[in-house]
């Protein structure tokens, strides 16, 4: 059930068990954040929401309904992404040793292509909203050769002059 909904029927006086409620909400994140991937990625996937696990799992991936909040953007990541997006969350240091891999099958709210933490990224000059994507993060050498343009068609480089480079593989149209 929606928040918008249930604040309703709480404020007319129908009380529901905040349980069922929860229960509710619960599921409909489950489910937002494990199509971020391929079933065979995300039925085994650990969920989590706001730093909460809602669903473990058992295959070393973890979706989220969300990639920032409120951006209602599903992902699912492996352990390299993970670390990465931590790091990229405290602004923290971050070396990729091996390869990582990450979904966006919903694609994503947009950013710019070359600084995670533009302070108005919808007006940078390099805002970029990709459709369905794969994301690699690889040990920097292994970015040469890469274009970062990321209307040159196939696979390009974001944030490549930070410590959160990485391969973007667009897998469906843009928007």
């Amino acid at each position: 059930m929606n928040r918008l909904i249930s604040g309703l029927l709480m404020a007319t006086g129908l009380l529901l068990s905040p349980a069922i409620v929860s229960a509710e909400d619960n599921q409909a994140l489950i489910m937002q954040a494990r199509s971020a991937a391929p079933s065979m990625v995300s039925a085994d996937a650990t969920v989590m929401y706001q730093g909460k696990v809602l669903a473990e799992g058992s295959n070393g991936w973890t979706c989220m309904p969300e990639t920032m909040p409120g951006d209602n953007s599903p992902i699912c990541n492996d352990a390299v992404w993970m670390e990465a997006l931590a790091a990229v969350g405290s602004k923290g240091p971050f070396e990729a040793k091996e390869m990582g891999f990450s979904y966006m099958l919903g694609g994503d709210g947009g950013v710019s292509n070359s600084d995670p933490y533009h302070a108005d990224h919808m007006n940078a000059e390099d805002y970029i909203k990709e459709g369905p994507h794969l994301m690699i993060i690889v040990p920097k050498a292994s970015l040469e050769g890469i274009t970062t343009d990321p209307h040159a068609g196939g696979p390009y480089v974001m944030w490549k002059d930070t410590p959160y480079a990485h391969i973007m593989i667009p897998v469906g149209e843009r928007d």
